[in-house]
């Protein structure tokens, strides 16, 4: 799948990357291709063979750029990650919210230099784990979705 990178020149040699849609995957590399790699390594080891619940790529452009993370320094460009071998699958859902509840929610996930979609992911996931104590893991996969807002 293709997700949105935001990469910065770290230094006079160096690179720095990150993914809105993993706010905990962050690369760096000395080349723009090792950037790359370790991009995607991050990713994939955060998830490979796990049963997390794995974001649908952020596609909207406004949304990307309003995040904190886009200093207006850096590129944005889409990064080929393979998950295959993930166990877990985002569902795309449609809902509505009140206008001031969306707004809290954006200005929230960009503190957070997140995705409204990440955020809200994490809202549910946090509210299930409490109501199962913890063992959201033990739902059934066909029971825990991703919300794409």
């Amino acid at each position: 799948m293709q997700y949105p990178f935001y990469v910065c020149r770290e230094d006079e040699f160096g690179f720095r990357g990150s993914f809105p849609d993993f706010p905990s995957a962050e690369a760096r590399g000395d080349s723009f291709a090792e950037l790359l790699r370790n991009a995607t390594r991050a990713v994939v080891l955060m998830y490979d063979r796990s049963e997390q619940l794995i974001p649908a790529p952020t596609c909207s452009a406004s949304e990307l750029h309003s995040l904190d993370l886009d200093d207006g320094e850096g590129i944005w460009m889409f990064v080929d990650i393979n998950l295959a071998r993930i166990t877990s699958k985002a569902a795309d859902v449609q809902f509505d919210l009140l206008e001031s509840l969306l707004q809290q929610v954006d200005r929230a996930a960009r503190e957070r230099h997140m995705t409204r979609s990440a955020f809200i992911t994490l809202a549910a996931v946090h509210e299930l784990s409490s109501r199962y104590d913890g063992q959201l893991c033990c739902l059934p996969v066909s029971q825990r979705v991703f919300v794409d807002a």
